[in-house]
């Protein structure tokens, strides 16, 4: 039992039901006498034939209750289907007491004293019992006791809420529900977060204040009232935060943006108010609100009319952060995936001041951070980091932690004790396109075509490879899919030329082509690859420019999510002109594309021929064997195997890669100071003229960040 229960109220419900009964057998003299029972017509008998010895009356309710004793000699038959005795052996046949019930009626007390007189019979009296009050009070109070009880269950739950630090009960809807980490509990260190150098280097200020505030008061800097962590989802926004407190040393109070907002008005800016009086009493403090775009969205934007609690639950965030009072000593560390949708006025100087982008990482962050996740794993000594992060772009953080894990469990599977190269490749393909279904029973002309569509964007990436490589092709069914081949970027890029976007529509398209050239029919399998390449082409004309026709305009947005409140009432700000010969430009495009991806089969047939025969016999290839078969006609041999686009870089010195890992706060401390003084000298130097050389390389990264979720563009997958 668990020991909340002990101080719950449905406990001292049952100590009163307790107590009530406890009371009632007390005062009914705790006799427990077993006695039968007989009708008044048998009682009046058994005086007549003097078989009473004694008896007793006593008034209740209403009647007179008599029991007593017969003479020795003298027993009651039992009848069998009486004989019910819950606790003993069930065996007794006879009783020598008995009870019964009368009428107050003058003529049978009469002649009941009449008959016990004659007899010489001992009759007692008894007045009448006590215990009827303690009944009365149990069933008077009992209903009001259930309903009060239910009362307080219920308020006691929706005071409870998420089960944060505002406590339970019914006076504790206004506090705030955030849970505080002393700076003892706070483990998480910068060292523990890997790939977002650049993130960790903005936040090096915020924990310098939070351990030396005089140092910034004395100049008259005023450090950011607040930081907004914005970015995709598992690229280490939590983390960041959490690493930010650990290095501080100091209170970390941690909670939701929809924990802030309840059932009943006003609750939401009630614990907005306790939250921050909580952060001052132990200032300098942390305030991380996870998701603030649950309460901070756009005020006015609601269809149909606002939602006022939120609304209220805003405005006293926005007071909070900076009003009349301030936050002297609070530093508030926010994050949002949703940064379009938030309210101008928390963005404002003053609010957050500093906006931080927590991109995706890129191929050396990627390595980083699966060298910090794979450190309590056995790692086989073929698997090599460098190899895996150029095959992840676009992976995040919680990517590739899933990723390891997911090995982990397949290594697991087989019953190896370490995680080798091949767990990493099966647990690779089991995150893009969901576990293997080897099982499905599958016709051998869908296999056949299956084969022919796959080996089609083989040929077409093949070719056109000047960007992309084909890294497997495969026709083993995963997920809805029933094959497919995935194309790598030679390298991380952020910038896609117009070239690089046509050819990966080509290669799109090419197993559309391959089921026209091979069995003079189209099927349901190439649905994918054009939602993919339409998308592409779309963009093309009307986000990037490149359309010689329509010209360098940007036409609609960049595809981010769409906030319904703010964009409903917006129309489109081109005409129905524009709209249609953006529709062809598209087309043409992608007509384009088909006809060049034709071409390029129609050149290499018996290369695709022999592709996809052997995937038939094989069902998977990988690069080696891929790049063998296209050049040599024949799969590789085990001893001379073709060179990996993804060559393994085990030749790094150790110190370089003790680099790779996540840095702790005195190395970031350390080369922003080195930075500084570079730079300090090279101005002293050269009077300002020219620029220091070596610095751009540091700081080019910062630029980038924007265009991280393109990334995403370069990981192909095929539905068929």
């Amino acid at each position: 039992m668990k020991k909340g229960f002990f101080k719950s109220g449905l406990f001292y419900v049952i100590v009163f039901l307790a107590v009530i009964g406890i009371a009632s057998w007390a005062t009914s003299g705790g006799q427990d006498q077993a006695s039968e029972g007989i009708n008044s017509t048998e009682f009046i008998e058994f005086l007549e034939d003097d078989r009473i010895e004694e008896f007793q009356v006593q008034p209740t309710a209403g009647v007179y209750e008599i029991t007593g004793q017969l003479r020795k000699g003298q027993e009651i038959e039992i009848e069998d289907d009486q004989n019910v005795n819950f606790f003993g052996s069930g065996e007794q046949e006879d009783a020598s007491s008995f009870s019964t019930y009368i009428l107050r009626n003058d003529t049978v007390v009469d002649e009941m004293y009449k008959l016990a007189k004659e007899n010489d019979v001992e009759i007692s009296s008894v007045e009448e019992p006590s215990t009827g009050i303690w009944t009365s009070l149990l069933f008077s109070f009992l209903p009001l006791l259930l309903f009060v009880g239910i009362i307080y269950f219920m308020m006691g739950q929706a005071g409870q809420g998420g089960g944060g630090g505002g406590g339970r009960g019914v006076m504790n809807f206004g506090k705030s529900k955030a849970k505080e980490s002393s700076a003892k509990t706070s483990k998480v260190r910068f060292s523990d977060v890997a790939g977002a150098d650049e993130e960790k280097e903005e936040l090096v200020e915020i924990v310098e204040f939070l351990k030396d505030p005089r140092r910034f008061s004395n100049l008259g800097a005023r450090i950011p009232a607040g930081v907004l962590l914005e970015g995709p989802p598992g690229t280490g926004k939590t983390l960041l935060a959490k690493a930010v407190a650990g290095e501080a040393g100091v209170p970390f109070f941690s909670i939701s943006g929809s924990e802030f907002v309840e059932m009943f008005v006003g609750v939401g800016a009630s614990r907005v108010r306790d939250l921050f009086e909580n952060a001052k009493k132990t200032a300098p403090a942390i305030i991380f609100i996870d998701e603030i775009d649950a309460v901070g969205r756009q005020r006015g934007a609601g269809m149909g009319g606002g939602h006022d609690e939120r609304e209220q639950t805003l405005n006293q965030l926005l007071v909070e952060m900076d009003g009349f009072t301030g936050n002297e000593g609070v530093i508030v560390i926010a994050a949002t995936n949703r940064q379009d949708v938030l309210d101008p006025a928390l963005l404002r100087p003053g609010r957050f001041d500093r906006r931080i982008m927590v991109g995706r990482p890129d191929v050396k962050g990627r390595e980083a951070i699966l060298k910090v996740h794979s450190k309590n794993k056995p790692i086989g000594p073929d698997v090599d980091m460098k190899v895996i992060a150029r095959q992840t772009p676009g992976f995040s953080g919680a990517d590739l932690e899933n990723l390891l894990n997911e090995s982990a469990l397949v290594a697991a599977r087989r019953d190896s004790k370490k995680i080798e190269a091949i767990d990493i490749d099966e647990a690779h393909d089991r995150v893009i396109a969901g576990p293997a279904k080897k099982d499905r029973v599958i016709s051998k002309v869908e296999r056949s075509m299956v084969a022919y569509h796959e080996a089609g964007h083989t040929i077409v990436g093949l070719v056109l490879s000047d960007a992309r490589i084909v890294h497997k092709v495969t026709i083993v069914p995963r997920g809805r899919a029933g094959g497919y081949a995935i194309m790598l970027p030679r390298e991380d890029r952020f910038l896609m030329t117009k070239k690089e976007l046509f050819e990966q529509i080509v290669g799109l398209l090419g197993g559309r082509v391959a089921e026209e050239i091979i069995f003079d029919s189209q099927s349901s399998g190439a649905s994918n690859d054009f939602q993919q390449a339409t998308q592409i082409a779309r963009s093309m004309v009307t986000q990037y420019g490149m359309s010689d026709l329509l010209g360098p305009v940007q036409y609609e947005g960049d595809g981010g999510q769409v906030f319904l409140g703010r964009d409903y009432s917006q129309s489109k700000a081109y005409s129905e002109q524009f709209a249609y010969q953006i529709d062809q430009e598209v087309l043409r495009i992608l007509n384009e594309a088909l006809a060049e991806a034709r071409r390029i089969l129609e050149e290499h047939k018996d290369a695709h021929a022999l592709i996809a025969k052997k995937l038939l016999e094989v069902e998977t290839l990988d690069e080696k064997q891929i790049k063998s078969l296209f050049e040599k006609g024949e799969m590789p041999t085990k001893e001379v195997s073709a060179p990996s686009e993804f060559p393994s870089e085990k030749e790094d010195t150790e110190e370089e890669t003790e680099e790779e890992i996540g840095k702790t706060f005195e190395e970031i401390k350390a080369t922003r100071e080195k930075k500084e003084r570079e730079r300090e000298r090279h101005f002293a130097e050269n009077d300002d003229d020219e620029p220091l050389e070596g610095l751009d390389e540091l700081e080019n990264s910062e630029i980038l960040d924007d265009d991280s979720d393109k990334d995403k563009t370069e990981k192909s997958k095929d539905e068929h």
